[in-house]
Formats: C-alpha cells, sequence, structure tokens
C-alpha cells in the first residue's frame, strides 16, 4: 500500500506522523505545541542544504558542493566551457568517469579522443580519471566519494547518493561549470517530502518493485516534482544498503530533485568496507520535523513490479499484467503506434503465447541492476537452469570492476553464464541506446532506469522501433529461468542469503589517476579532431524576432527526444556536429529550419542586410513597425532565433545538450505550458535561452514569426509575470507569455547570450 498525504505532516521522533490538520496531536506526543516554521529546519535535507549555502538565507540558496562527477558524454564540453571562462584548476574533488562511450564503437577514433581529452585534464586541473569499464559513474560515486552530510553535482540525472547520507543531484553541465568557477548552484529553497517506509520487503520483492511503486504513485500527479525525498521510517532499516541504493536510484524518475535517508549501523557498515568509514554520520529528523508531504509505503505490500512502455510511470504489478494481458497490451500498442507515426510498429498481443507473454531479451545492468546483491540474486533463480536456445537471450552488467571481482570470486558469474547469461563489464550502454540494443519489434525487461521511447535505440523514423519494460533483477531471472515467458519472482523460492560482499578496490589503484589538487598548469590538453569548440553566440538584444521552427503537441517531451540518445553520442564532444541530431527522431525537418535562422542571425551580427536573405522579413518588420511603440525598429537591431513550443519538454536526462544543441544552431527560446524538470530549464538558461511559458493554447504554426518587444528590459527589471508578444501573421495577434522565477545571475546570463558570455564579461 502507498498512500499519499493530502497536506504537510509532522514526523514525531522519527516514528510518529501526524498530518497538519491534526498538529494538536504535536503536543499530546511533545509537550510542545507545533510550531511549522521550527519544525521544518528538522529535516535531514534542510540541515544538509543549511551547511553547504552560502547565501545566508535558507528561502533562496547558493551552495557550494564537496564533489562533482561527469562521464564521457559530458565533461568534455563542461571543461571547455569552463576553460572558456577563466578556469584555472578544479577547486573540488571532480570525478571523471567512462562509462557511456566506453566501447569506442562508433564514430572511429573520437570516443576515445574524448576518454585521452578526460585524463588530460585530470592531469591538467587536479581531477579523477576512472578509465572506460572500471565503472560506471554512480557505482564509483557510491565506493569512492559518498558520505554522511555531504552534496555531491553530477552531470548526469541519477545522480542519487542519498541512501548513503549524501544529497546528490543531477543538473546540465553549465551548472557544474559555476562550482569550477567557485560560483553557486542557486535554488530557491526546495519543500522536502518524507518517504515514510513501514514494514518489510517480501524476500521476492527487490529494489526496483520498491521504486516503481513509487515512481507510479507520484509522478503523474506531480506530487514531489523538485522537491527532496527524506526516507525515514522503521522500513529503512529492513534493506541493507546496497538495496536501498537500489531504490534511490530511481527518484531521478519521480522528477524529485534530490534525495537523502536517515542512515543507521547498516550505512556505516557499508561505508567502512569501503575504506570511508569516517564519513559515517547517523543521520535522523529531529524529534520534531515538518514534511511538506508523505508518500507513506508499507513495504510488506509490494509485489514484483513491471513498468511498460514507454516510461517508468506506466507501472503494474506482473500478477496484474499477466491476468489482463490483452486489454492492458493493447494499450501500450495504441502509444507505440503514436511514436511510430506511421513508419514503424511495436506489437506485444503476438507476443502472447498459451504459456504467457515471450520476452526476446532480459537486461541487468547499471547504476540500479547491476548492483552486487541484484546480481547474486539473479544468479540464485539462474543456478542450474537454462535461459533456453531461442530468441531469449540475457546479458549481466556488474557496476564495477570491485563487483565483478567479487562475483568471480564466488562464482557467481560461472553459475549465470553456465545458464546461458552474457556477462559484460560495467557499461551504462543499455541504459542510453548503446548497447544491446534489442531487435525491431522486440521487448527488453530490464533492471535499468529508463524506459522512454527510442532510449534503447530504436528509430522510428526508419521504421525500427522496440520496446522495453522496467524490472527488478529477480524478476528478470525468474522470467529467464523461464525461457522469456514473463515470470514474476514471487513463483520462486529460492531468495536471500545473500553471502557478504568483500570490497576490493585493487583494479582503481592500478588503474585510476587520481590527481585532485595535483593539477599541472603545463599538462597539455589532448584534443583529437572531433573535440570542437563552442561557437560564439550574440548578446541578447533589447527586443526579439522568433520563428517557430517546431511545434510538440506531446503532453510530455523527453530530453532523449530533444536530442536523442544512443549512438549520437559519440558527437558530444562536437558541438555543431551533434546538433545535427537535434529532434531528429521527433520532428526531422527542425534542424533545417533552425539553421535557416541561424544564417540571417549571423547575417544580422556581421552588419548585413538580412531582409535580402528572407524576402518575407521586410514584410515582417513594415508589420512590427505599425504596432504601437514599434515604429522605429530596425532589423539590424533586433536578435532574430528559432523558436521551439512544446507543452511540457525536459523530463529525463541531465545531458545540457538537449538545450545547447538548440543553441548552436540558431534557438532563441522555447515557449511551454510548463518544464519537466528544473534541470532542462536551467540548461535553457544556461545556454542563453529565454524559458518563456504561455496559459493559452499556442494559435501559431510552423514558419510564423512572434515578436517580443522589451525582453532585455523585463529581464534587468524582473518583470517577467506579464511580458506581452505578438504572432506576424496576416494580421497581428497579441499573446501573453510569462518566466517563472529567475535568479538575477541566470537572468543576467540570458542577457550576455550563454554562460560563457556572462563569465567573460565578468573578467573584464
Amino acid at each position: 500500500m502507498i498512500k499519499l498525504f493530502e497536506g504537510g505532516a509532522y514526523l514525531i521522533h522519527g516514528r510518529d506522523l501526524v498530518p497538519e490538520s491534526e498538529a494538536e496531536k504535536v503536543e499530546k506526543l511533545t509537550g510542545k505545541k507545533a510550531d511549522k516554521k521550527e519544525a521544518l529546519k528538522g529535516t535531514i535535507a534542510y540541515r544538509i542544504m543549511e551547511a553547504h549555502n552560502v547565501s545566508g538565507n535558507m528561502d533562496q540558496l547558493k551552495i557550494r558542493f564537496d564533489a562533482m562527477a561527469s562521464h564521457d558524454i559530458t565533461f568534455v564540453g563542461i571543461i571547455q566551457t569552463a576553460k572558456a571562462s577563466g578556469m584555472e584548476k578544479f577547486p573540488i574533488p571532480y570525478v571523471l568517469t567512462n562509462c557511456h562511450n566506453s566501447l569506442c564503437a562508433v564514430g572511429g577514433t573520437i570516443n576515445d579522443d574524448d576518454h585521452m581529452f578526460g585524463l588530460s585534464a585530470a592531469k591538467k586541473y587536479g581531477g579523477i580519471y576512472v578509465p572506460p569499464h572500471l565503472a560506471v559513474i554512480h557505482q564509483y560515486m557510491r565506493e569512492m566519494m559518498a558520505g554522511c552530510g555531504k552534496m555531491i553535482l553530477g552531470s548526469d540525472s541519477h545522480t542519487r547518493y542519498g541512501a548513503l547520507g549524501t544529497m546528490a543531484i543531477g543538473e546540465g553541465g553549465g551548472e557544474l561549470v559555476k562550482q569550477l568557477l567557485r560560483d553557486t548552484y542557486d535554488v530557491a529553497r526546495p519543500g522536502v517530502v518524507a518517504v515514510y517506509l513501514d514494514g518489510k520487503p517480501n524476500p521476492w520483492v527487490g529494489p526496483q518493485d520498491i521504486a516503481l511503486a513509487i515512481i507510479g504513485a507520484v509522478f503523474k500527479n506531480g506530487y514531489v516534482k523538485n522537491k527532496v525525498m527524506e526516507f525515514v521510517g522503521p522500513g529503512v532499516s529492513t534493506m541493507e544498503t546496497d538495496y536501498r541504493n537500489g531504490v534511490d536510484v530511481m527518484t531521478t524518475e519521480t522528477t524529485c530533485l534530490s534525495s537523502i535517508w536517515r542512515t543507521d549501523e547498516d550505512t556505516k557498515a557499508y561505508l567502512t568496507m569501503h575504506g570511508r568509514g569516517a564519513d559515517y554520520k547517523e543521520l535522523n529528523p529531529a524529534d520534531v520535523a515538518y514534511y511538506d508531504g508523505v508518500v507513506y509505503v508499507d513495504l510488506s505490500t509490494i509485489k514484483p513490479m513491471i513498468a511498460l512502455p514507454f516510461h517508468p510511470s506506466n507501472v503494474y504489478e506482473i500478477d496484474e499484467l499477466n491476468e489482463n494481458l490483452t486489454d492492458i497490451l493493447r494499450q501500450v500498442e495504441v502509444e507505440a503506434e503514436k511514436i511510430g507515426q506511421g513508419k514503424a510498429t511495436l506489437t506485444l498481443l503476438d507476443k502472447v503465447t498459451d504459456k504467457g507473454l515471450q520476452v526476446q531479451q532480459g537486461i541487468i545492468a547499471g547504476c540500479s541492476g547491476g548492483t552486487y546483491s541484484n546480481i547474486i540474486e539473479a544468479a540464485h533463480a539462474l543456478r542450474g537452469a537454462d535461459t533456453g536456445n531461442d530468441q531469449f537471450n540475457l546479458a549481466v552488467y556488474p557496476s564495477s570492476q570491485p563487483v565483478f571481482m567479487d562475483l568471480a570470486a564466488k562464482g557467481v558469474l560461472n553459475d549465470l553464464m553456465a545458464a546461458g547469461a552474457v556477462i559484460r563489464t560495467a557499461f551504462c550502454g543499455p541504459c542510453f541506446g548503446a548497447g544491446d540494443t534489442p531487435m525491431h519489434n522486440g521487448l527488453s525487461i530490464r533492471h535499468t532506469t529508463r524506459n522512454f521511447p527510442n532510449r534503447e535505440g530504436s528509430k522510428p523514423g526508419n521504421g525500427q522501433l522496440s520496446g522495453v519494460a522496467l524490472m527488478d533483477a529477480r524478476s528478470i531471472a525468474a522470467t529467464s529461468a523461464n525461457k522469456g515467458i514473463l515470470t514474476s519472482a514471487e513463483k520462486l523460492d529460492c531468495w536471500g542469503d545473500i553471502p557478504a560482499y568483500s570490497f576490493d578496490d585493487s583494479a582503481y589503484r592500478a588503474r585510476c589517476y587520481n590527481g585532485f589538487d595535483k593539477g599541472d598548469p603545463q599538462e597539455e590538453l589532448v584534443s583529437g579532431p572531433n573535440i570542437k569548440p563552442w561557437p560564439e553566440m550574440s548578446p541578447l538584444t533589447d527586443n526579439i524576432l522568433l520563428k517557430v521552427c517546431s511545434k510538440i503537441l506531446d503532453p510530455v517531451t523527453t530530453t532523449d527526444e530533444l536530442i536523442p540518445s544512443g549512438e549520437t553520442s559519440s558527437f558530444r564532444s562536437n558541438p555543431l556536429g551533434l546538433a545535427e541530431f537535434t529532434l531528429s527522431r521527433r520532428d526531422p525537418d527542425y534542424v533545417g529550419r533552425s539553421k535557416e535562422v541561424d544564417k540571417i542571425e549571423k547575417a544580422r551580427v556581421a552588419g548585413k542586410d538580412i531582409t535580402i536573405l528572407d524576402e518575407n522579413l521586410e514584410a515582417i518588420f513594415d508589420k512590427i513597425r505599425s504596432i504601437d511603440g514599434q515604429e522605429s525598429i530596425l532589423p539590424a537591431n533586433t536578435e532574430i532565433g528559432s523558436l521551439v513550443y512544446a507543452i511540457k519538454p525536459g523530463d529525463g536526462s541531465a545531458r545540457e545538450q538537449a538545450a545547447s544543441c538548440q543553441r548552436v544552431i540558431g534557438g532563441l527560446a522555447n515557449i511551454t505550458k510548463e518544464y519537466a524538470t528544473k534541470r532542462y530549464r536551467s540548461n535553457v538558461m544556461n545556454w542563453g535561452m529565454i524559458p518563456f511559458q504561455m496559459e493559452e493554447e499556442a494559435e501559431f504554426e510552423v514558419g510564423d514569426y512572434i515578436y517580443v518587444p522589451g525582453i532585455r528590459e523585463a529581464l534587468t527589471e524582473n518583470r517577467l509575470n506579464d511580458i506581452k508578444a505578438y504572432i506576424i501573421g496576416d494580421q497581428i495577434k497579441e499573446i501573453t507569455l510569462y518566466i517563472t522565477a529567475m535568479t538575477p545571475e541566470e537572468r543576467a546570463i540570458v542577457q550576455a547570450g550563454c554562460l560563457i558570455n556572462y563569465n567573460r564579461n565578468k573578467k573584464r
């Protein structure tokens, strides 16, 4: 059972929940009247944020982090941006892992060129470098960096180490650049929602089952959006820390900002085993703590779960699905028809056999699935069984070399391989479409983090579409033992009895470069031919003219649709090369449209007559000059950029390229109903684009122009609630835009044209 409180609540002595509407009960339990203002300071999250806030104002935070992490599709751009902004050294421990482009399989030499760039940057600026195949980013951070009371920032959305007492946040590269320049992470103090865990999970229930159940309860209603999820209650201590990590990493899929868990002796044992016992602190809420909401979870009621394509919130109990296969799978097929847009199909009903639902692939991998205890449990189910020699196949990716080594020492990998599983090295590929891409029209069950459309590697525009369902490693193993017929882990009686893990960091000591605080300014950055600098971007003018280059009416647009993952990751270090893929799986004509607008803007900056490049512009500006107060407007001093309209963009990855790719080919603004995540909106602003929103329906189409006068002044004066704009068509139609709260720094960044320009201006 999962229950969401309708309002806030007090937690008394870490045990008793008192709804805010019954606040008089607080006095009965504590002898004192409820003091909400004081009680909100009693959360674990508040105390950690307070310790890292340098603003002096706990309502408007300016956070400095203890450490950072990036992987090999983000760190090149981050370091280049920071270098262009004047960075001379890494001021805090910065871990550069190589777990995304680690196969070096697409694009010739360019992936390993990025790796060598990372190593040279670690030597030059004083960083920590983790070579390919040694660890996925989040497992390394758990094993070597996280600690109680710390805050860590990562350029990957699944940066979550709350189960180790660390508040971790995944953001776009711009936010990491700010930390490298000793600037701050600026955010209004987020609300804190208690996730009160009661009871104990059944032996056949894994961390992914608990996570999916919570995601299903909170995602669609936005209950924890941009808030901190604080895990409390007696149920926390019924799970070992390795298990808690698997729940914690999936909090990203709720759209929360961060997470934190109360700590206990098992947390201490985990940190001690990893050589960091000194980083342990007991973290608990104060005797009276106030939460902005409560997710009450009775762990004993959670059943094995499945998240069907095409979102982690599309959840069902596996038993419920198996009892209603026709009705439920048909719903997914209908959604697949929309995604395929007539070019590709995914059928599921034809996979229903007299034995049950036939699955084509199983994957246990990455920061959520590839942990020690998950793989041990999978081996329990498969020992003495086999996965069959038909179309179903299973691959297992241990999350780090130390995990791999201990599994090998215990013979667990032998058991898995004897059953037909393929064992691979630490790699994030299955999670973002660069490894084990399933067959067209195939159904893959995965203990990974996401199952968005196209993220697994499909290309609907080329007639290729497959589906991914998320499940726990235990049910994936049960399904594998049943030769790919969907099976709940509850059907087997083999769970538990997990031997103690033995951590051995010798692989890290042998191969990782730890150069924090040992940078050598004389070291040269090693740049391959694909590593390109960021192009110049124009500062914002007083008035702007936007051309609508894409209009997306889907309820949610993911970052994987804004800039596809998978093989495109090879071009992450080449801003213009990567930008060629922008919206390629959703609106293939967008890039050409935006580049035409960019050509006009570059001509304007160069002092050329832009009306020659577009014969419609002269008439457009004539109409603009007919608007009251705009009689003197000239093309030469009006910035022109492309616009994307989407109802709710930005769900998913933290990758800044979802915004930078728009910007480098002419993007100047988005108009949305809302932003799916803070991190995508932050990326938009850091790349100098304006994050407009509007309440009205979008009565404009691709190819239309929208004129926004006085936007620079509106940003300067922080007048963002009522911004007049005009659709310039046969008739001029006034519309009202708005921008939700921006910090002074964010407004200055947009005015400068991008974060790089802003930092250069500061140095002058």
